[in-house]
């Protein structure tokens, strides 16, 4: 028996060790995977963010995607799993602002060639950690086609889509009102933004004949038009068109009424006035009917001169000074201190999201839209959970045109001219338009970057070599995709919406959607609450396999999985149960001959008939995506059927059997564990490979990762 299975089991001695015999063996790439293939799977791993370390999302992520590697492997797949790492565009760099926060630094104080020198060298620093962390997990991924989203190949390709789509007239440039958040001064997509019910203050206010109420008086210096329904009899008077004198803040103004069928008559007075730079709502109403747009608030988030002498405040400043001269005008009505509505507020810093007018890079997103929806209907792309089918159906058919233009620094720059004279873009990957084609003004660098969605959203194709390489030939469409639910529109469907669109296939064909990784009790995890868990601890502590198999059982799909340290301490103890019953098997299975394919007995038949019985059903968990269902069986029967039962009987056998019967049991016992050891390696690698090697009938030239799937020579 070897020397290391008579000490306890150290996972910390052991799984540098294993690891680094795994990544020299070759066996991470398909082009190792041998002449018995069946057939060709291929997963990516979703762009790890290259802006921080390992939380405990990336290890459930890194956990199942490896499971499902590693059994697809052995069942005779020739299996490619591709790592990458993501430039995530306005994720790192508020990520590096927090970091010149500390240092007493403003990325407005930094050339924007400056600035993104600096992140681009703390995300190659941040990308070695992230990689050493990703190995530590037991990720059995092909390193030697390791992806960056900012690799030249892969911006060339985000290059070639963005000029296809100006080409078939699926992008434009357009002065539209878009979400604004005045901390970080960008503009969003609408699912960047969070919706949040508060409690505010009401204001009513006395403008000429009419009372309107707003949450915002700070936005009202610019409003020149009262709207009402046509249909709201308490207005029958006023004819659309109506000009009227009034006195408003700062002095007396015209106004214009104006009736559109937009006004919902229940909400304060039914009469409204409208501030069309800053509302989605009030900028439709203004082009409908042709209105003078005015900007009140800049791009920090100040009030701009049109609010005279409270210009340059921010707004909590402004709101209680501009409150307090309405009133002292006689223009503030009454007020209302219990109104409930929704704000919308930055998903990052929680700032209250100021709409601006600005032009913006759109895509139109109709007829992507449609395409995905037939492919999924059709179920060419399945979801796991099933529900998300419906819940991605939905959005794909309320689809609005998706925004990707950003206003900072880190990411893949927009190769794009702009007039300074008339304001419109154009496509320009060569960097040879000098004039504007429609006004011929002067033109300009675009100075926007993509979001970082465009370009992740062309991941599966862009990452295997589009169009000619040999990879994506071979390996696309991808057979998975396996990633949290949290983030099915912004990535899952674009992947979907743009793999059609430039490849004429879906990118995947199962979408495995995981839940949030929860504390012990089942709270999300903030730094705030004090409550996150770091996995490197975990596996410091337990080993990565204890932390693994808590990550998988109990964990189904679409759920979110509490995490707690008792959980993962019980599967530590599991590992050194399989190490004591290895230690049993090897230690009375001394010198006996596996291949001697000795006579069974009646009752091994009967064991080794229950334990095809059971890897049967294991296998069938494992090709239907149950990985919960199957790490729970592989558990309960080593340690309670094999450990707890087989292993106490033979030990009377082996010193009172025949010998027949000392036979029958050794083979069986080996067999036994030389199944476990293969079924139980998709979720516990280290320990399973780290036993293989001590097992007497095992080829040395051939390491567990590369072995077949269970194959039961009796049964």
């Amino acid at each position: 028996m070897n020397d290391r299975l008579s000490k306890p089991y150290n996972p910390s001695e052991t799984e540098g060790r294993i690891y680094k015999l795994w990544e020299e063996s070759g066996y991470f790439s398909p082009d190792n995977a041998g002449n018995d293939t069946v057939d060709n799977f291929a997963i990516l791993m979703p762009p790890t963010n290259a802006n921080g370390s390992l939380h405990a999302g990336h290890s459930l992520v890194l956990t199942i995607e490896d499971v499902i590697v590693r059994y697809k492997r052995m069942a005779g797949h020739k299996t490619l799993w591709l790592p990458g790492l993501d430039h995530a565009g306005f994720e790192t760099q508020v990520v590096y602002e927090k970091k010149l926060e500390k240092e007493g630094r403003s990325r407005f104080e930094l050339k924007p060639d400056e600035l993104y020198s600096e992140i681009l060298n703390f995300t190659l620093e941040n990308s070695k950690v992230i990689k050493s962390q990703i190995r530590s997990m037991g990720a059995s991924c092909d390193w030697s086609r390791e992806k960056f989203t900012l690799d030249k190949d892969i911006v060339e390709i985000v290059y070639s889509t963005f000029k296809r789509l100006s080409d078939d007239n699926l992008l434009y440039r357009g002065k539209k009102i878009v979400s604004w958040c005045p901390k970080h001064r960008t503009s969003f997509s609408d699912l960047e933004i969070n919706d949040e019910e508060r409690i505010d203050t009401l204001y009513y206010l006395k403008y000429g004949p009419f009372t309107i109420a707003t949450a915002r008086p700070e936005t009202k210096f610019g409003d020149k038009y009262v709207v009402v329904h046509p249909s709201d009899n308490r207005y029958s008077k006023f004819k659309h068109g109506d000009k009227i004198e009034l006195e408003w803040i700062n002095g007396p103004i015209t106004a214009t009424v104006i009736k559109d069928d937009a006004i919902d008559m229940e909400f304060g007075t039914g009469a409204m006035t409208i501030t069309p730079w800053h509302d989605v709502a009030d900028f439709e109403i203004a082009l409908r009917h042709n209105l003078e747009r005015e900007q009140i608030i800049d791009e920090s988030g100040r009030l701009l001169p049109v609010a005279g002498e409270f210009a340059g405040m921010k707004i909590a400043e402004a709101r209680p000074k501009i409150v307090e001269r309405l009133k002292e005008k006689g223009l503030l009505e009454k007020i209302d201190s219990d109104y409930k509505h929704v704000v919308r507020t930055c998903y990052k810093c929680g700032s209250i999201i100021e709409p601006q007018i600005r032009s913006q890079w759109f895509i139109k997103m109709k007829s992507l839209a449609q395409e995905a929806l037939r492919k999924i209907q059709s179920m060419e792309v399945e979801f796991i959970p099933q529900h998300y089918e419906k819940i991605s159906i939905h959005w794909l058919e309320n689809i609005i045109d998706w925004n990707i233009s950003r206003q900072i620094v880190w990411g893949i720059p927009i190769p794009a001219k702009i007039c300074s004279l008339c304001g419109e873009g154009f496509v320009d990957l060569e960097d040879k338009i000098t004039k504007c084609e429609k006004c011929g003004g002067n033109v300009e660098k675009d100075n926007d970057t993509f979001d970082t969605w465009f370009s992740s959203g062309q991941w599966p194709f862009a990452s295997l070599g589009y169009p000619s390489g040999a990879d994506f030939k071979e390996f696309y469409p991808t057979q998975v995709l396996e990633t949290a639910g949290d983030i099915i529109f912004f990535w899952v469907t674009r992947m979907i919406m743009l793999g059609l669109y430039v490849t004429g296939k879906v990118p995947f064909k199962t979408v495995y959607l995981h839940g949030m990784v929860l504390d012990a009790k089942a709270q999300k995890m903030s730094k705030s609450k004090g409550n996150v868990i770091n996995p490197l601890d975990l596996t410091a502590k337990f080993g990565t396999d204890a932390l693994r198999m808590a990550l998988i059982v109990g964990n189904t799909p679409g759920t979110s999985l509490a995490l707690s340290e008792d959980k993962i301490k019980a599967y530590k103890h599991f590992a050194n149960k399989i190490w004591n019953a290895t230690r049993f098997v090897l230690s009375n299975t001394e010198n006996f001959i596996y291949e001697s394919n000795p006579t069974i007995v009646k009752r091994d038949d009967e064991i080794l008939r229950a334990m095809s019985e059971t890897l049967t059903d294991i296998t069938s968990d494992m090709e239907n995506f149950r990985f919960y269902m199957a790490g729970e069986k592989l558990y309960h029967y080593f340690w309670h059927t094999f450990a707890d039962i087989i292993i106490e009987e033979s030990k009377a056998v082996l010193s009172g059997g025949n010998e027949q019967e000392i036979k029958s049991r050794k083979w069986t016992l080996i067999e036994i564990e030389i199944n476990m050891l293969k079924a139980l390696h998709p979720f516990m690698p280290f320990i399973t490979e780290e036993i293989w090697s001590f097992m007497p009938h095992q080829a040395k030239s051939k390491m567990l990762i590369a072995e077949r799937w269970f194959e039961n020579k009796k049964v």
